[in-house]
């Protein structure tokens, strides 16, 4: 058995996600069939393209590994993730947190406490070294047999995982996804994914105009990829994690009126922008859109 389908039994993933048709009452939607990819309802904790970016990094560990390192912010649903897998499993996790937040435990942070997680607060300056070689080896040798993952989960292993959730339940009817972008690894997963007649567009949740098209393209591998996807900048609402009264008033509308709960720091910018290129006749008549809900939902407890 793989070690992922052993994490998966024991932490009752539930694959696949459902698809549910969406039907609000906004301007333009009447125009297109539009449906969610609840990818939300994969877990309670692991739930998203978290579950689907670790399943398959779990499966390139070396046998003996015993203990998981990655990075993240103080905030991160991916270090969120990986504390509660390394939990149930038995491993052991270091997490290098972005910042001191020792005086001022975010709820993430407590979790991780309470799951026994090793937790290490850097300077930025430190952080920045996240994906350098010599910082990483220097990690490899303070922690034995330690496995590094890195930030958010994205490394090439993850787009398997990605890409699993085009063939589940005839994706392939769809022809234009709607997906947040942060570290690039989940839009880069659907990009390989879909076929040409397909597009993906990824909508930022930070600051990152051409660097976060540099990570898909980095991810993807070929040049001619990037005719079927693009990333739209327009909805970052000021930056990661941040908000406005736009931002909550659709999150409160998707949790109270559609019965879909979502975050102000990912989906909730996905959404956002759905609503906006809707009413403004973005998407061609009789399209059929399948927004990916990715989870994060402990997100909420931060704003």
């Amino acid at each position: 058995m793989l070690f992922s389908d052993f994490a998966a039994s024991k932490l009752a993933v539930r694959l696949p996600s459902p698809i549910e048709p969406f039907t609000p009452s906004w301007q333009g939607a009447d125009q297109v069939s539009l449906f969610i990819k609840r990818d939300d309802l994969i877990h309670p904790i692991i739930s998203g393209n978290k579950w689907r970016k670790l399943k398959y990094a779990l499966d390139t560990m070396p046998n003996d590994t015993k203990h998981i390192v990655s990075f993240g912010g103080g905030y991160s649903n991916h270090l969120h993730a990986c504390g509660y897998l390394c939990h149930k499993l038995g491993l052991q996790f270091t997490a290098i947190v972005r910042g001191d937040y020792s005086h001022s435990l975010t709820p993430m942070l407590k979790d991780l406490h309470h799951w026994n997680t090793n937790v290490e607060y850097v300077n930025k300056l430190t952080y920045k070294r996240r994906n350098d070689t010599d910082y990483l080896t220097a990690l490899r040798t303070r922690f034995a047999a330690a496995y590094i993952i890195p930030e958010g989960g994205s490394q090439r292993a993850a787009l398997k995982g990605m890409a699993e959730l085009v063939e589940e339940e005839s994706s392939t009817h769809f022809n234009h996804f709607l997906v947040p972008v942060a570290s690039g690894a989940t839009l880069a997963g659907l990009a390989i994914a879909i076929t040409p007649q397909q597009s993906a567009t990824g909508i930022a949740v930070l600051k990152g105009q051409g660097y976060l098209e540099s990570l898909v393209k980095t991810f993807v591998g070929l040049p001619t990829a990037e005719n079927n996807w693009y990333i739209n900048h327009d909805y970052q609402c000021g930056g990661y994690a941040k908000t406005n009264t736009a931002l909550q008033n659709l999150c409160d509308e998707m949790t109270n009126e559609y019965h879909v709960p979502v975050e102000p720091v990912y989906s909730g910018k996905v959404f956002l922008a759905l609503k906006t290129l809707l009413a403004r006749g973005h998407f061609a008549r009789n399209s059929r859109i399948l927004v990916i809900h990715t989870g994060g939902l402990q997100g909420l407890r931060q704003v």
